[in-house]
C-alpha cells in the first residue's frame, strides 16, 4: 500500500477540518467529517447494526477510509452518523453541504428525506431546519454508483482499471458540513471583474440592499450598496502578481467574506499578426501541466488540504503558470490555492456516456473526425444522462464562477461521451462571458471553439496556424519508474526511460528542439502530461506519493524561463 506523508499522519476523527469554502465564508461552521457508520446493502436499509466504520469523506475503496472494499453492482452504500448542534449555533436556518458524492445521494435527517442529488462531482447544499430537533440528530446518506454501467459522469473511473483508467470509487468523497444563517440571508453572489471598464460587478440574484466593503490589504477602498463599483488604478491579478481584493457583504444579520481578482482572459493578435491567448489585454504564453488530482491513499480525495497546497506550490516553484484540471472538480480550497499562488486553471467538465469505442481509440489517429451532432456516434444514448450533463455543467459553472484563476472551460475531452459541442460552447458562453472555451479538447473539433486544441503524443508536433489560437492541450507523457514510490508493479507511459537521468535528457530535448522553437510561429499554450504519476501511469513529474521530483528540478526551471513569448 502506497501512502503519502499526509495520509500517514491522518487524524481519522478530524480529517480535512479546514473551512471548505473560502470564496464565500461565514463564521458558522460545523464539520461532519470523521467516523461514520457504513453498510453495503442491496436496498436502502436503515438499521441499528453497521458492519463498518468509515472515515468520511474518503470513499470506501480507498486506504484512508479504513474500509478498503469496492461497491459491487446492485449494492448501495448506507452511511449514518449522529450530530448535535452546539448551543447558539442555529441562527434561524441550518444548511447542510456535501462537497461531492458519487453518483447519487439521498439524504435523510432523523429518518425523513431532506434531499436527493444526482451527479458525482459537483457540490450541493440544502436546508435541514425543519428536520432537526433539540439534542442528538441522525443523518443517513444513501449512495448508489453505477460507474460505467450507466451514462452518468464518471471521469476516469473504470470497474476494470488499468492504463489511463483508474480505480473505481463511490459514495461521499468531499467534505460534509453544516452552517447556520439568519432567516433572511445572502444565498449566493456572482463576482464579475470588468478589466476594461476598471470596475467590478456583484450580482446577488434576488437579494437587494447588500452592503459591500472592498479592502486592498488593510485599506478600505469601497463601502457602498451599489452593485457595480469603480476601481480606478487597480492592481491586476496575474501569475507574476496574484493580487486579490478582499470583500465583505452584509445583509441585515448576515455577513459573508469573499475575494476577487482583477484580470481578463481573451484571445487576440500579437504585433506579428499571430493569434494568441491574452491575459489582461496582452499576449501571454500559458505553460502548464495536466493535473488529475489523484492520490494513492485517498484517490480523488486529498489526504489533507496541505497536500493540495503542496501540489500547487510545487508547480509554481518549478516555473509553470497553469494547470489543466483534468476530468475532476476539486474541493474549493484547491482553487483558492491557485488564486493565491498565481496559477491559471483550465477546468474540464466530467465525461460520461457509454462504453467508448473507435471514436476514441482509432479514428482520431487516422485523421477521421466525427460530427458530434449524432450522439450515438459517441456512445451517448441516454436522454436522462445528457440532461444530467447540463445540470452538472451548470452546477460546476456556478460553484467555480468566483475563482479568479479559471481561464478556460473544457466541456469535452478526446470524444469521451461528446455530444453537440457547439451547443455546449454556446451554453457556457451564455452563462460566463468572462472566460474562454475549449469545446473539444484533443480531437473531433466542430469549429465552434475559442482555440485550436491538439493532443499529440506519438506523431511529430507541428504547429499549423488557423483561425484561432493554437494550444497543445496535451503532450509529453515521458515515463520512468522510481522503485518504492509506485502504486503497483504495472507501468504505462507514452515513452519509457530507464532512469531519471535519461528522462531528464528526453524532457529537455523535447522542449529545446520541438516546443520552444515553435512558440514564435504560433504555439500559444502547452499542457505537459502530467503533474504526478497516477496508478499505472508513471509519466508524472512527481511520483504518485509526491516524495520525489523525477525530472531534475533545475532543468525544469531553466526550461520554463524560456517557455514564454
Amino acid at each position: 500500500m502506497l501512502l503519502t506523508s499526509w495520509g500517514k499522519a491522518l487524524d481519522k476523527e478530524h480529517p480535512l477540518p479546514e473551512y471548505p469554502r473560502p470564496q464565500f465564508v461565514r463564521d458558522s461552521y460545523l464539520s461532519l467529517n470523521g467516523i461514520w457508520k457504513l453498510n453495503f446493502c442491496a436496498g436502502e436499509i436503515i438499521t441499528d447494526n453497521y458492519e463498518y466504520e468509515i472515515v468520511v469523506p474518503y470513499s470506501p475503496e480507498t486506504p484512508l477510509s479504513g474500509v478498503g472494499k469496492t461497491l459491487n453492482k446492485g449494492e448501495k452504500l448506507v452511511y449514518e452518523r449522529a450530530f448535535t448542534l452546539p448551543d447558539g449555533f442555529n441562527k434561524g436556518r441550518v444548511i447542510m453541504h456535501i462537497g461531492a458524492a458519487d453518483q447519487t445521494a439521498k439524504v435523510l435527517i432523523n429518518g425523513s428525506q431532506a434531499f436527493y442529488h444526482e451527479g458525482g462531482y459537483t457540490p450541493f447544499e440544502f436546508e435541514i431546519t425543519d428536520y432537526i430537533r433539540d439534542g442528538e440528530n441522525t443523518v443517513n446518506v444513501i449512495c448508489e454508483d453505477y460507474c460505467e454501467d450507466n451514462e452518468f459522469s464518471r471521469g476516469k473511473q473504470r470497474t476494470k482499471r488499468g492504463g489511463i483508467w483508474y480505480s473505481p470509487q463511490s459514495g461521499i468523497w468531499q467534505s460534509v458540513w453544516l452552517e447556520s444563517v439568519p432567516e433572511e440571508y445572502i444565498k449566493s453572489v456572482r463576482i464579475t471583474p470588468d478589466f476594461d471598464k476598471e470596475q467590478v460587478h456583484f450580482d446577488f440574484n434576488d437579494t437587494q440592499g447588500v452592503n459591500i466593503k472592498i479592502y486592498d490589504g488593510d485599506s478600505l477602498i469601497a463601502d457602498t450598496n451599489e452593485c457595480t463599483i469603480e476601481l480606478p488604478d487597480f492592481t491586476a491579478w496575474s501569475p507574476e502578481c496574484p493580487h486579490l481584493y478582499d470583500v465583505e457583504f452584509t445583509y441585515k444579520k448576515d455577513r459573508v467574506k469573499s475575494y476577487f481578482g482583477m484580470r481578463k482572459f481573451s484571445t487576440g493578435t500579437d504585433d506579428d499578426g499571430v493569434l494568441r491567448l491574452f491575459l489582461n489585454n496582452k499576449p501571454y504564453f500559458q505553460n502548464g501541466l495536466l493535473d488529475q488530482g489523484y492520490y494513492p491513499d485517498g484517490y480523488l480525495t486529498p489526504p489533507s488540504n496541505e497536500a493540495m497546497e503542496y501540489d500547487v506550490k510545487t508547480v509554481k516553484r518549478l516555473g509553470f503558470n497553469m494547470l489543466r484540471k483534468h476530468i475532476k472538480i476539486e474541493p474549493l480550497l484547491w482553487y483558492h490555492y491557485c488564486d493565491k499562488n498565481g496559477i491559471i486553471v483550465w477546468q474540464d467538465m466530467i465525461n460520461g456516456g457509454g462504453k467508448y469505442g473507435l471514436e476514441v481509440s482509432v479514428l482520431p489517429f487516422i485523421g477521421v473526425k466525427i460530427n458530434d451532432r449524432k450522439p450515438k456516434s459517441f456512445h451517448r444514448t441516454s436522454e436522462k444522462a445528457m440532461k444530467l450533463y447540463y445540470r452538472e455543467l451548470d452546477e460546476m459553472l456556478g460553484a467555480l464562477y468566483n475563482c479568479p484563476c479559471i481561464a478556460m472551460w473544457v466541456p469535452f475531452n478526446e470524444g469521451w461521451g461528446q455530444f453537440d459541442s457547439a451547443k455546449a460552447y454556446r451554453y457556457i458562453k451564455d452563462h460566463d462571458k468572462t472566460r474562454l472555451v475549449d469545446s473539444a479538447s484533443g480531437w473531433h473539433d466542430m469549429g465552434i471553439s475559442d482555440v485550436i486544441s491538439k493532443h499529440i503524443y506519438f506523431t511529430p508536433i507541428k504547429v499549423k496556424r488557423g483561425d484561432r489560437a493554437y494550444v497543445l492541450s496535451e503532450f509529453g507523457g515521458l515515463s520512468t519508474r522510481i522503485d518504492g514510490h509506485t502504486f503497483n508493479d504495472k507501468m504505462f507511459g507514452y515513452k519509457i526511460y530507464k532512469n531519471r537521468s535519461t528522462l531528464t535528457k528526453a524532457y529537455k530535448k523535447l522542449f529545446d528542439k520541438v516546443i520552444i522553437p515553435q512558440i514564435p510561429s504560433g504555439l500559444s499554450a502547452t499542457v505537459y502530461t502530467q503533474v504526478t504519476d497516477v496508478e499505472d501511469e508513471l509519466n508524472g513529474i512527481l511520483t504518485y506519493d509526491r516524495e520525489i521530483i523525477k525530472i531534475d528540478e533545475e532543468t525544469i526551471k531553466n526550461i520554463n524561463e524560456r517557455v514564454k513569448l
